[in-house]
């Protein structure tokens, strides 16, 4: 059982803040003139290079950080974990997913894979299922997303997917499921459903629609040849129409927004790549698990970043986090750690039910450089100080050269990598704009403070094995973070008050629509709003018949 001390109430805590006045005397300008310390602030591992010489940091203050992960029992934690402990207290839980990375029971998702790939599994009409949708939600979709979208583009993995396709279905928008359908044709498409309990609101009325679409097309029986599921829920995958023997389980030691490398994306997956490409990705992720375990904290990559998050956004006063991977293949990257961050660290109290005293949990977000540069940039530089991570890749998926061309493609965008954090650290200041004559009157609008945080982690190249190096990276740095703030990383408590609210106005807005009864329970502005709602929609008929989109 966890302490109920805080950890601020620790002297490692109290020497940090004591420690703040003493950073805010510093600019990055001085500090980066510091070999001894930016050699000391580097870290490579497996062909990843880490850089976090440009935060507002020095030795000591990663020495009393390093006192402060000692305080909280930072690696005893992370071992509980890794020895599948049930350190989710409030499910009475354990977290493996890092057994996941090395999980033995990929069996049967390689052999039906296999199966599917080679033509021997044929959907009700004989044809050879090319085209997969993935339905799920949340963990079970921007995960896999996330992957798919980085491998596209590798040569190695867009050569085994030749000839396929692999959507996801999330939202339970019905023009997402328009997006979806569009172009496909049912006899070659396979559905994977993707709900531990077969009971997620959105993910099964999503699933009913694209059966209703399969049946419509191919007839009720076609529903076993064409719809899968991964759940544990045998029983409800078996009244839905799909076959048990065609059920991936996954376990619920294994939190959503960690459950890429379950079932739930190993099986999309390995359908669109083939297993031996997903097999790289998931011994990428493994490689880190060992650093993670094994490595001490001052060469500790995952240990380091979450440090330094817990120093920005604690001490600091820095809540938000930039994710800008200077690679389009990353461009799902940000919206996935988004989720895996603040539903694990978007936490008000310890993991014994305390309130926080103190800021915890970030604010994530991110776009591929150099789009983000032409969006939201301008604020990073002369507004809010926003802590940067900056993602580079070293050789590109999809090299071009054009003879003629100052530089190539790829080494113009990596001159956009390189150049930003240095703009963010040193900045301009009004002596500098004075000597290239700029007129007096713009000087304080071209003025740049620097002194702005950023990190920059360099990856050899963006394969299969380096995007799981990568996933595993940022989820194990969340860990950090939740561990030295005391809280629960693993629940998501958060997620519920609305769904309960929902299933209330579901409630009326069907004895609205189909009983003619008035809008009542809710305050002013909700009946108000529900009210406008059902009049501006009263065409729909009470019991209207099937009807899916058409494009």
């Amino acid at each position: 059982m966890a302490s109920s001390t805080l950890i601020c109430d620790t002297e490692p805590w109290k020497n940090l803040r004591a420690h703040v006045e003493d950073i805010k005397k510093t600019h990055l300008r001085d500090l980066m003139s510091d070999t001894k310390r930016c050699q000391s602030m580097m870290v490579e591992f497996d062909g990843l290079l880490l850089d976090y010489s440009r935060q507002c940091a020095t030795l000591e203050t990663m020495d009393k950080l390093f006192k402060l992960a000692e305080a909280e029992n930072l690696k005893q934690k992370i071992g509980r974990m890794y020895n599948g402990e049930r350190i989710n207290s409030t499910e009475n839980r354990p977290v493996l997913h890092v057994a996941l990375h090395v999980w033995k029971v990929l069996d049967k998702i390689q052999v039906f894979s296999e199966t599917v790939r080679s033509g021997s599994w044929v959907g009700a009409t004989g044809k050879a299922l090319t085209d997969v949708i993935s339905v799920g939600i949340g963990g079970s979709f921007l995960g896999p997303l996330f992957v798919h979208t980085a491998l596209q583009t590798d040569p190695e993995a867009s050569k085994f997917a030749k000839g396929r396709q692999l959507r996801f279905l999330a939202n339970v928008d019905p023009v997402d499921v328009a997006r979806n359908i569009t172009g496909l044709n049912p006899e070659t498409t396979l559905v994977v459903v993707v709900s531990k309990t077969f009971t997620t609101a959105e993910t099964m009325l999503n699933a009913r629609t694209l059966r209703e679409w399969i049946s419509a097309a191919l007839g009720p029986s076609a529903v076993a040849k064409h719809m899968v599921a991964v759940s544990t829920n045998l029983t409800l995958v078996e009244q839905f129409g799909i076959d048990p023997n065609n059920a991936f389980a996954f376990w619920d030691w294994v939190g959503g927004r960690y459950s890429v490398c379950s079932a739930v994306g190993v099986l999309p997956l390995s359908l669109q790549y083939g297993f031996s490409v997903v097999e790289k990705f998931l011994k990428g992720a493994s490689s880190i698990d060992q650093h993670f375990y094994s490595a001490p904290f001052e060469k500790n990559i995952p240990v380091l970043l979450g440090l330094l998050s817990v120093w920005n956004v604690s001490f600091l006063g820095y809540p938000a986090r930039a994710i800008l991977p200077y690679s389009q293949a990353l461009e799902k990257f940000a919206p996935h750690i988004q989720q895996v961050s603040m539903e694990s660290n978007g936490k008000g109290v310890s993991i014994d039910g305390v309130p926080l005293p103190f800021e915890a949990g970030e604010i994530d977000f991110g776009e591929p450089g150099t789009n983000g540069q032409h969006s939201f940039y301008q604020l990073i530089h002369q507004g809010r100080v926003i802590p940067c991570d900056f993602i580079g890749v070293v050789k590109s998926q999809q090299p071009v050269y054009l003879k003629g061309e100052v530089v190539s493609n790829h080494d113009e965008l990596m001159s956009n990598f390189f150049a930003q954090p240095d703009a963010l650290a040193y900045g301009k200041t009004p002596e500098q704009l004075q000597n290239e004559n700029v007129p007096q009157h713009l000087i304080p609008h071209k003025t740049f403070s620097g002194n702005r945080p950023s990190l920059s982690l360099l990856l050899p190249s963006l394969n299969a094995y380096n995007i799981g190096q990568l996933l595993a990276i940022y989820e194990h740095r969340i860990a950090v973070e939740g561990f030295v703030w005391g809280i629960n990383s693993f629940d998501q408590w958060g997620v519920e008050l609305g769904k309960s609210l929902a299933s209330q106005v579901r409630k009326q807005l069907n004895s609205a629509r189909t009983k003619g009864k008035p809008v009542e329970g809710f305050n002013y502005s909700t009946t108000t709003l529900l009210k406008r709602y059902l009049e501006a929609s009263s065409d729909i008929p009470s019991d209207p018949c099937t009807l899916l989109p058409q494009m």
